[in-house]
């Protein structure tokens, strides 16, 4: 079963440029937010014992659309790939259900106290895949 999560955005003032449409800096803050909520949805699947820590290590971002102040915006979120250390994020905006942006994310699960990058748990395989 795989996992995939859409997440409503609630759209802020400081968000929209001069322009009247939502600037590049809050979109990657919405893929944030879309990331934060499929890793606690993910880790109430499988249970607190298994929130593994996850860690950032690269980001790519294709811009298609504008995004105006006007629009419904929502995140989807799915996991890509996984291998044995990572796992690779794919997102979108939707703005009234078409796709305006979308990004690739590279995480590593992460031991906070060794400092080091450890297994995927494999508790997080069947509903990542």
């Amino acid at each position: 079963m795989a996992l995939t999560v859409t997440t409503p955005i609630q759209m802020r003032f400081e968000d929209i440029d001069s322009f009247g449409h939502v600037n590049n800096i809050a979109q990657q803050s919405y893929f944030d937010l879309g990331k934060s909520d499929f890793f606690q949805r993910l880790w109430q699947t499988v249970g607190e014992s298994d929130a593994t820590p996850v860690m950032m290590v690269s980001v790519q971002t294709d811009f298609l659309s504008q995004i105006r102040m006007d629009e419904r915006v929502e995140v989807v979120t799915r996991i890509e790939s996984i291998g044995e250390k990572s796992l690779t994020p794919s997102q979108s905006i939707l703005c009234n259900q078409r796709e305006c942006t979308r990004s690739r994310t590279v995480m590593v699960c992460f031991d906070i106290d060794t400092q080091s990058s450890i297994p995927v748990p494999a508790s997080w395989r069947e509903f990542v895949k």
